[in-house]
């Protein structure tokens, strides 16, 4: 792999603003793909720092998003540089497009990419793209009729797009989470798991702490737990839902579900079992082991 990042671009987003940004030791950047859990783990970061679920700031402004072209830059690099607790920030750039530093920790966190895909479906109606277009000064691109869910879904197992310029296709995901793999077993590269999190929140935020290097009193944890469920994030979404912007429809409508399952249930069995030969073609066989496990 190259030691020179990637440039990654979109619509809205340009990992070249990383260029600008100095990072220190002991910061934490948040790499996920869209809908894969980023607010979540986000909001697990900032309870761990703060020890309370009495944030100082709403969760955008305390971890924001690097990348975004819809906050000016020198606002942004201006705000973090003025941030004197431990910083931890959000990108949706893969790794091999960020700067790589030992004394920074990288979490990378994974969803079932059927799930992620049915998530971004519905985000995608919840977005103010003449908003997003007024901030970012590009035009908007006009939406033509949508495809039905399911129809939509088997479209998107099926495209063949090029994964460094398609991040949030099927060949997108598996180009992100295939880099974070490969480098899993450095010290300061972790992975997650949607589903984990879902199974055990306690344990894997036990875990991030751990990786961290943050220890948290016994009588904490029970409300550090308490606010990272999804129900409790829901019921502040003005707080926490990733808009400080006015880019979103409906800030609720963010946390949408947080369940697990939806895309196969969507599928019938044999565009089920080309999801799954198109996914062998793109990732490596442990990472799909790990990626498409039922956690019970």
């Amino acid at each position: 792999m190259s030691d020179t990042p990637h440039r990654y671009r979109s619509a809205d987003e340009d990992s070249g603003r990383w260029r600008e940004f100095t990072l220190r030791a002991g910061d934490v950047v948040i790499s996920t793909r869209s809908k894969s859990g980023t607010t979540w783990v986000q909001m697990i970061c900032a309870l761990l720092v703060f020890g309370t679920p009495d944030l100082p700031a709403p969760l955008t402004r305390i971890s924001p998003w690097v990348d975004w072209l819809v906050t000016p830059v020198e606002e942004l690099l201006a705000d973090l540089e003025a941030q004197r607790h431990r910083r931890f920030v959000k990108t949706h750039t893969p790794l091999d497009g960020l700067p790589l530093h030992d004394e920074v920790t990288y979490v990378v966190v994974a969803r079932h990419p059927l799930d992620m895909a049915v998530s971004l479906y519905h985000q995608s109606s919840n977005l103010d793209r003449e908003r997003i277009a007024e901030l970012t000064g590009r035009p908007s691109t006009p939406r033509g009729a949508r495809l039905p869910l399911e129809e939509w879904l088997r479209a998107w197992t099926e495209a063949r797009a090029d994964p460094r310029a398609e991040l949030d296709s099927l060949p997108g995901v598996m180009w992100h989470l295939s880099d974070a793999w490969a480098r899993r077993q450095r010290p300061n590269v972790l992975l997650v798991h949607y589903d984990d999190l879902r199974r055990d929140l306690e344990g894997q935020m036990r875990r991030i702490a751990d990786r961290l290097g943050i220890e948290v009193a016994d009588e904490t944890w029970p409300t550090l737990v308490a606010a990272a469920g999804f129900e409790a994030m829901r019921s502040r979404a003005d707080l926490l839902a990733p808009d400080p912007s006015g880019v979103l429809r409906d800030r609720q409508a963010f946390f949408r579900r947080g369940s697990s399952g939806a895309g196969e249930q969507l599928l019938s069995p044999s565009s089920l079992q080309r999801y799954h030969a198109r996914a062998r073609e793109l990732a490596p066989p442990d990472l799909l082991a790990w990626l498409h496990r039922r956690p019970s």
